[in-house]
């Protein structure tokens, strides 16, 4: 597989996307969510260091999502609608080079754009006097290994079909990826032998963000081991490669006639 190939699609891919208004209007509003923190905690005598935070780090996390399903949808639709993607193939490129190489690209992107509000979350707290930390920057790794994830999945449902069941079929992974735990643990208290089954297997084939999810440990300055940053990053990993393998595998058989 040629990486200069996938290197020439990413960098394509990444060059269409920074031009994209509607993102940069979602990049907006991110960083005015973040900006309002400081207002909310304002009206706060206490804890508003961790209102602060809480608001500016849940900005970062559902609007990078916000951005990488909307971004992520259209990220092989465009392509076939505009029928380029005939050009690009018949060149010496395979479809899984296109794919993955779109990923990347739109990756890339979605990460420049968790930066721009993660610098505006920074400038935040150090002017309100809010402490910075580790965990912030744990917290920041763990949201690009999920935004990843969530590319993965938008790319995955936009290699077979309509840029609107995409959106509705990512932010469905995404929103019972929140949920995976609770419904384990519901099924495993149930004492139904069925149901704490489904539950088991539900956990184990959908997504578990919440695992990504340190914005507890961020605000509150709570001890962090490796394993909190090390098993959810090779797991964010595994997943996202199972992803794009099963994306790969359908955009192969897809017929663009």
């Amino acid at each position: 597989m040629s990486a200069t190939a996938m290197a020439a699609i990413a960098g394509n891919t990444l060059r269409e996307s920074v031009r994209n208004k509607i993102a940069y209007a979602l990049l907006f509003f991110a960083i005015v969510m973040i900006g309002s923190g400081a207002i909310v905690s304002s009206l706060s005598y206490v804890e508003s260091n961790r209102i602060l935070q809480d608001v500016g780090l849940a900005a970062i996390r559902l609007f990078g999502v916000a951005l990488a399903i909307f971004v992520g949808i259209q990220i092989v639709h465009r392509e076939v609608e505009r029928r380029t993607v005939y050009t690009i193939l018949s060149k010496p490129i395979s479809r899984a080079q296109f794919v993955l190489g779109k990923f990347a690209g739109l990756t890339l992107t979605i990460w420049l754009q968790a930066a721009c509000m993660g610098v505006a979350f920074a400038g935040v707290s150090l002017v309100s006097g809010a402490p910075l930390a580790w965990q912030h920057l744990a917290f920041g790794l763990l949201v690009g290994v999920e935004l990843a994830l969530v590319v993965a999945l938008a790319t995955l449902f936009s290699s077979f079909t309509t840029p609107m069941l995409a959106a509705f079929f990512t932010t469905g992974f995404w929103a019972v990826g929140q949920l995976t735990r609770e419904l384990r643990d519901l099924g495993a208290a149930s004492g139904q032998p069925a149901l704490k089954l489904v539950t088991a297997l539900a956990f184990r084939v959908l997504p578990d963000l919440q695992s990504f999810d340190l914005a507890t440990e961020a605000a509150h300055g709570l001890p962090l081991t490796a394993s909190d940053v090390l098993l959810p990053l090779a797991y964010g990993f595994g997943y996202t490669t199972l992803v794009l393998l099963v994306a790969v595998a359908i955009f192969e058989r897809r017929d663009f006639r």
